[in-house]
């Protein structure tokens, strides 16, 4: 078992997102990044304020690629980013090997 609880394979059969990249819910209220249904673990940071994270929310695992900016001192996630399924995850994963043949 890991450390999410469940095994990979039992969240891969759970996504009932349409693929088109976003999160699951598309709701126009503001909700702050972390809240007490997430966990977040920070894999790395790409830039300054790009970062690579996998977190938990609503009981389903994402690879979430985000920016961030700072207000008050404070580093906060921005609209713009990406959170794929693990289904999607791994459909990035195994093309790898492609768009590093097509980068000159």
């Amino acid at each position: 078992m890991s450390k999410w609880g469940k095994r990979k394979e039992e969240y891969d059969r759970d996504d009932d997102s349409d693929g088109d990249g976003e999160s699951p819910v598309k709701k126009k209220t503001k909700k702050k990044f972390v809240s007490d249904d997430t966990s977040t673990i920070e894999i790395c940071e790409i830039s300054k304020t790009r970062k690579v994270s996998v977190r938990m929310w609503q009981g389903k695992i994402f690879v979430d690629i985000r920016e961030f900016y700072i207000k008050d001192g404070k580093q906060l996630p921005g609209k713009k980013g990406i959170s794929l399924s693990l289904d999607q995850w791994e459909v990035l994963r195994n093309h790898i090997d492609e768009v590093d043949k097509e980068i000159p």
